[in-house]
């Protein structure tokens, strides 16, 4: 790993509202049009939205029926995973063919160690003609920012948006910084953010004149990572990209519920969605885990090792015995979910004595269907009611795509 804070060339890459994006590719009458991803219940909340949309003041993490309010007119997408997987996985072989060392910090978002590269040729020239194949190939546009670290360039992303670039010379990285709000900091959640402006701190420029023992007093531990980037100082190293180790699902419900068959139904559904996700991903899991939150908020998790599998057949049964063992309060369910771990690749491996063939047909012929109609379009009937939450967004437990968490 490189830690010259003084030589390095990192650059941030950010796909623009990447749901977004993905649903107008496929379906063009969307271009110019206020746009939500999210869930549409009570409960639900924005997983992303257009830049039209946030003109209304919209934004991520928004409760739903507040954004609605705002934007009557604006078009509500629930998500689909299968899309945006695909996309994300054609951007990233092109960035794992052009770049020695990247990491891939979520599904939308990378970061590439170009160190070196201007030996060879310009790192600018060559990052922004690796952005314009990115677009040519995939036609998703995308902003990044270059500088010497992490920090400044995922900051010089976000003023570069969008579909822009950004370059930050070496030796101006504070001087870039200044005038913008400490909230552009990558760590200034809007707890910490308040707590800043109740200190009079509002300016990066402020802290960058602040004594380090001050920030300390402040914001203890955190302060000091704040002050330092605040500075433009950053040597945390590019991560070289790996694939998730788990894959998992959960489900809040409207109204918390002691319906047992509905409850087993919606399991059902999960294990079974997740295992195509593995099978699809050409992964095997050897770990399934299940979790139930009551009314009292009050979490249990029961999980269990098994051989290597992706099969319906014998995950199905596991999850559903997981549950009968764990659920025993007899309270109402506000949330449920479903992880299978301890991932590798792999095809599945039929047990001895069972009829290979025929679930390798079966299991190909699903697939099939799901692949080309989509991910819940084939399903067993006693999940058939969750056939309503089919289109997956992170913010209401639909299962993710095999790819890192944003924040793992």
């Amino acid at each position: 790993m490189r830690t010259d804070n003084s030589s390095r060339s990192i650059v941030h890459m950010d796909l623009d509202t990447f749901f977004v994006s993905c649903e107008r590719l496929q379906d063009s009458r969307l271009k110019g049009k206020p746009i939500l991803i999210g869930g549409t219940s009570d409960r639900g909340v924005v997983a992303s939205c257009s830049y039209e949309a946030r003109h209304f003041g919209i934004h991520s993490a928004m409760p739903m029926k507040m954004a609605m309010e705002r934007c009557p007119e604006a078009i509500v997408i629930k998500g689909n995973a299968s899309i945006y997987s695909k996309h994300s996985e054609a951007v990233t072989e092109i960035i794992r063919e052009a770049s020695p060392l990247f990491e891939k910090s979520s599904i939308d978002e990378f970061y590439l160690d170009m160190t070196g590269m201007d030996h060879f040729f310009g790192v600018r020239s060559y990052v922004s003609e690796l952005r314009q194949k990115i677009m040519r190939e995939t036609g998703l546009p995308i902003s990044f920012g270059l500088s010497l670290n992490k920090t400044v360039s995922k900051i010089a992303t976000g003023e570069a948006k969008p579909n822009n670039q950004l370059f930050i010379d070496s030796g101006t990285e504070k001087q870039f910084l200044q005038p913008l709000s400490v909230r552009k900091i990558p760590m200034v959640g809007l707890k910490t953010y308040h707590t800043l402006c109740n200190l009079g701190i509002r300016k990066i420029q402020t802290i960058q004149q602040m004594p380090l023992e001050m920030m300390e007093t402040a914001l203890g531990k955190n302060g000091i990572g704040i002050w330092k980037k605040a500075q433009g100082i950053d040597l945390s190293p590019v991560i070289p990209y790996h694939e998730r180790k788990s894959i998992s699902t959960e489900r809040t419900f409207d109204r918390d519920t002691i319906d047992i068959h509905k409850l087993q139904g919606i399991l059902t559904a999960m294990a079974e969605n997740l295992a195509f996700q593995l099978r699809r991903g050409n992964k095997v899991t050897a770990c399934v885990s299940v979790k139930i939150r009551y009314s009292d908020f009050q979490t249990q998790t029961l999980q269990k090792k098994i051989p290597y599998t992706a099969a319906d057949h014998e995950l199905i049964p596991l999850v559903l015995e997981l549950f009968k063992r764990l659920y025993n309060r007899r309270l109402l369910v506000r949330l449920i979910g479903v992880n299978y771990s301890s991932l590798v690749n792999g095809y599945h491996q039929m047990k001895l004595f069972e009829d290979a063939s025929r679930y390798a047909r079966l299991y190909q012929a699903l697939d099939h269907i799901r692949n080309r109609y989509g991910d819940r379009s084939v399903m067993k009937a006693i999940g058939m009611e969750t056939k309503s939450i089919s289109r997956w967004n992170p913010f209401t437990g639909e299962p993710p795509p095999l790819l890192p968490n944003r924040r793992s």
